[in-house]
């Protein structure tokens, strides 16, 4: 078995804003893993500013497993176990030497048979543009719209009662992502306005890390609150099960490339639903390697709510996509 990766820079078709600031492009690894003729290929979706593996050694790292790819996959997991994206990219790899074509997961869906149901993600901009992107996004039929927020609140606030006024709760679910971009005191009054107007769950609302802050406004919240940046940098089964326990949110959001691939969500899915705790699937701006392969996974897992999986069309520069976007629906182009 020999491997070899390529750095890959994607550029966005438009700038795209979060509480973190304006994206321009975003950095990303291709591996490819070869035997007996057959290749494998896998996306090693880094994140610069937010990966728990965003580090000076992450090339070095690549390169090591390059070097060491017929080893003991057990063995490069615990290697690898710092480096959640590489593994995740491995993943995808191994898998895709096994089935071939643009395959992962086989299933209905890479069949052609079935699809699934995704939110449609409006990025921070001026009033306009936001509106713009909703327009665009409910003259598509989405049923379930997520809207970045934190930046500018009292502006966010009044597109979110436009829109309200406009659709019930029964006729449009409505997701916010603040990405942490809120203080403790900010969130305990934005969450009453969020129940106010039905929303349905705020991801992140305040900074990763500070869990008792995150575990009082939880136990408190009007509106559902789903854990995002949390996760990240969390890899032992034991502290993600204290997580859960101590901070009891309603939800978890899965970014396979941030969490330690399909190994890493699988993990995570398992500890949910023995607290009762909901979650759902997330991309994180992978081309459209990774991203078809966590379309794959994401199916097999079977989950009734709207996933948030992109589509790929942010980029310039994508690679040929396998899937295809008609109305919400995400299908597989057999």
């Amino acid at each position: 078995m020999e491997a070899s990766y390529f750095k890959y820079l994607l550029q966005f078709k438009r700038p795209s804003g979060t509480s973190r600031g304006v994206l321009l492009d975003k950095e990303t690894f291709i591996l490819e893993i070869s035997e007996n003729g057959k290749k494998g290929t896998g996306e090693c979706a880094v994140f610069r500013g937010l990966s728990f593996d965003d580090r000076p050694d992450y090339e070095d790292k690549l390169k090591w497993l390059c070097e060491n790819i017929s080893q003991d996959p057990d063995f490069l997991k615990e290697e690898l176990k710092d480096f959640p994206s590489i593994w995740f990219g491995y993943e995808q790899a191994v898998l895709n030497l096994k089935f071939g074509a643009d395959l992962y997961f086989p299933s209905e869906f890479t069949e052609g048979e079935s699809a699934i149901t995704i939110n449609g993600l409006i990025w921070m901009g001026d009033v306009g543009y936001m509106e713009e992107q909703i327009q665009d996004k409910l003259g598509k039929g989405f049923h379930c719209i997520k809207l970045k927020i934190g930046v500018d609140w009292k502006s966010e606030h009044i597109i979110l009662q436009k829109l309200r006024e406009k659709f019930s709760k029964e006729q449009l679910e409505l997701r916010v992502d603040a990405n942490g971009g809120f203080s403790k005191e900010e969130a305990a009054v934005v969450l009453q306005q969020l129940a106010d107007l039905h929303i349905h769950s705020i991801e992140q609302p305040i900074k990763a890390g500070n869990w008792k802050n995150m575990t009082e406004l939880c136990a408190q919240t009007p509106t559902p609150i789903a854990l995002d940046e949390e996760l990240i940098g969390i890899t032992g089964p034991e502290e993600k099960k204290k997580l859960l326990e101590t901070v009891k949110p309603q939800y978890i959001i899965l970014k396979p490339a941030l969490i330690g691939g399909f190994a890493g969500s699988d993990e995570w899915i398992s500890l949910a639903e023995e607290q009762n705790v909901g979650w759902w699937i997330t991309s994180a701006l992978e081309s459209n390697i990774g991203l078809n392969a966590i379309a794959q996974y994401t199916f097999t897992k079977k989950s009734p709510m709207p996933q948030g999986l992109g589509t790929g069309a942010l980029f310039t520069n994508n690679f040929e996509s396998s899937l295809e976007l008609r109305n919400e629906l995400l299908w597989f182009k057999k």
